[in-house]
């Protein structure tokens, strides 16, 4: 159902029956291990996948960061915010 490198491969499905009995599939929801990492200051127009790249080789390992630091919508880590629109820290984990 979904890829090797997506965060949710190894995630448990379920069927469920909603309206006028359709079938559909959803995940279960998965918990967020600890990931020890570093702390990265996130500036500008730095974006998850370019980090992700960097560090693991990988773009599409982006969601390693999301999770480290517990994001569902991974763009939000990096966008500018009016309290500090310069920079944010963010924990980008070892693997």
């Amino acid at each position: 159902m979904f890829l090797e490198n997506s965060r949710y491969f190894s995630v448990k499905t379920l069927e469920a029956t909603v309206n006028r009995g359709r079938k559909v599939t959803a995940i279960v929801l998965r918990r967020l291990p600890y990931a020890a990492g570093t702390l990265v200051t996130a500036k500008g127009n730095d974006r998850l996948d370019i980090i992700a790249q960097l560090k693991y080789g990988d773009s599409t390992k982006f969601w390693h960061i999301a999770d480290a630091n517990t994001e569902l919508e991974a763009n939000k880590l990096v966008e500018q915010r009016p309290q500090d629109p310069h920079e944010r820290n963010i924990i980008v984990p070892e693997n």
